[in-house]
């Protein structure tokens, strides 16, 4: 009996900041109704229908290990996540090479706002390696974004310091779908003290 054929989309969870603004608290270990970050945004991947999703660690790596349940995740090690999301965006997308994915739908741990629906909304606008598209709200991309297999490479070059994929995103402008979501999700960062009022 033959294997069955993994979703072509894998999701990518950045959730290697160290929370600088935050007094040094790990983003992935927040919590938001009970749960760590982390949880919630592996959680909004899968029910947006990744069967497989890749986490990189960073800041307290061992233990967003340890408290977390991030059973059935790849866990992808940064061990420069100081140097900014770019470092995390390559490490993520290095470690889908040769898994079978066609794409990464790649969210941020500290958008709790960012949930399910949206993440499904980007989710079904993938149509195949070529794909690249970003969620938007009130028109201006933002988080969820699908990178089709093609863009990996130019992603990964472009991705540097705390900037990502954003200097990429502008250079490829016309061919990014964008899908707005700013009536099923809030994209506010969770990056200050002031920020921490948006976590129940």
């Amino acid at each position: 009996m033959s294997e069955p054929i993994e979703d072509p989309v894998a999701g990518l969870v950045l959730a290697a900041g160290g929370g600088r603004r935050l007094g040094g608290r790990p983003k992935a270990l927040l919590m938001h109704r009970g749960r760590p970050l982390v949880e919630h945004a592996v959680a909004a991947l899968r029910a947006a229908g990744c069967t497989r999703v890749h986490v990189v660690l960073g800041a307290a790596a061992d233990a967003v290990r340890e408290r977390a349940e991030l059973s059935g995740c790849v866990l992808v090690d940064n061990p420069r996540w100081e140097h900014g999301m770019g470092s995390s965006l390559r490490a993520g997308l290095a470690s889908l090479h040769g898994s079978g994915a066609r794409a990464a739908l790649v969210s941020l741990v500290d958008q709790p706002g960012v949930g399910a629906a949206a993440t499904a909304r980007v989710r079904a606008a993938y149509a195949g390696e070529d794909s690249l598209v970003a969620a938007a709200y009130d028109g201006a991309r933002g988080h969820p974004v699908l990178f089709g297999a093609a863009h990996w490479a130019g992603v990964a070059a472009a991705a540097t310091g705390d900037q990502g994929a954003r200097a990429y995103l502008r250079e490829h402008a016309q061919e990014v779908t964008l899908v707005e979501c700013g009536d099923i999700a809030a994209a506010r960062d969770i990056d200050t003290e002031d920020d921490l009022g948006h976590l129940e």
